[in-house]
């Protein structure tokens, strides 16, 4: 963030959004695997089995214990990548060659800090790096989680009843002392209703009751602060958050809620999400911008947008309600700017 700040003073939002879209150096980032690899299947460069055991603990539910793996999941991306025809590497060849020439419109205008920048950017890169394989490792450890949590549930009768339990109930329960058993419809019907809200905000102030946020239309996404008057703002034509990556698209608008829906996304519509995890990367080579309620310069959207070339406002709080499928924008990428044209 200090680095996209100083950067931004010297050669302005645009090339350094460029400058830092090469965070994947040469030995790759781990959220970009998905994408590239599906890309290789489809080519026949690389067999499903070897595109399971590298990336298959990642998909759209990787941090839902009580969500099975889809085996469907991986069939349903190759196809998807068939029809769009899409080519992943000529994306981040592209991106990757707008890089280099921001980087010698850097070293004419300032010979003086090219080490600095240099020195800079690795440290960036390796930063961008080690965080992506932490997560990597974390999301194979949630697979053996639940596992252990099927294995609980066999083995005391209650099947996959066992996720409704707290941890330290599971083990009791194991134990042969069950009194928490009987929470498990209560808790199964309150987890349906909360499943069915949208995506809480990121930032919460105050008590907050999500069921009477949720009949707001004009709810915010990205926080919400309980001392805060009651009351909308003129609805305005343009949106504003953070610059994701670089880059100035019109398309139209499609709203997804989640990424099993990708097969609705056409190749060059824009797509708008409340966030995006790992399990949406297959789909941002069809994308001709992203949009997200919440992220930062630095999430999961906007690095791998930046990799791969494609414009992304993030964190602009309340756009999925604001628009809806269909609608026609213009995405500024370098200013994180949104402006709805119809």
């Amino acid at each position: 963030m200090t680095l996209d700040k100083k950067l931004a003073k010297l050669v302005g939002t645009e090339d350094t959004n460029t400058l830092l879209s090469n965070l994947r150096g040469g030995s790759g980032l781990a959220s970009l695997g998905p994408v590239i690899g599906i890309s290789k299947v489809s080519k026949g460069e690389m067999s499903q089995e070897e595109y399971l055991l590298q990336y298959g603990h990642w998909g759209p539910h990787e941090y839902e214990l009580s969500i099975p793996e889809d085996m469907n999941w991986l069939e349903k991306l190759i196809e998807e990548s068939k029809k769009s025809d899409t080519d992943v590497e000529e994306l981040l060849k592209k991106q990757h060659a707008q890089y280099e020439a921001a980087l010698k419109r850097f070293q004419k205008r300032f010979p003086d800090k090219v080490k600095w920048l240099a020195k800079q950017l690795a440290k960036a890169s390796e930063g961008a790096r080690l965080r992506e394989e932490l997560r990597t490792e974390f999301v194979r450890v949630y697979r053996v989680i639940r596992a252990f949590a099927l294995k609980a549930g066999e083995l005391t009768g209650i099947g996959e009843d066992v996720f409704s339990l707290y941890i330290d109930e599971v083990e009791a329960l194991l134990s042969g002392n069950s009194p928490a058993v009987k929470h498990i419809p209560a808790r199964k019907e309150n987890y349906a209703k909360y499943q069915a809200l949208p995506p809480f905000p990121s930032i919460i102030r105050g008590r907050f009751n999500p069921f009477e946020w949720a009949k707001d239309p004009n709810r915010r996404m990205d926080y919400y602060d309980a001392t805060m008057p009651v009351g909308s703002a003129p609805a305005s034509q343009t949106l504003k958050g953070y610059a994701g990556a670089a880059g100035r698209v019109e398309g139209r608008v499609r709203i997804q809620a989640s990424p099993e829906e990708g097969e609705k996304l056409e190749p060059g519509e824009i797509l708008v999400a409340a966030t995006t995890n790992i399990g949406w990367t297959p789909l941002f080579p069809r994308a001709a911008a992203v949009i997200t309620d919440i992220g930062a310069p630095l999430s999961h959207a906007a690095i791998v947008a930046r990799e791969l070339g494609i414009s992304a406002v993030v964190g602009c709080g309340n756009d999925t309600t604001r628009l809806k499928t269909g609608d026609r924008v213009r995405v500024d990428g370098g200013q994180g700017v949104v402006q709805i044209l119809d």
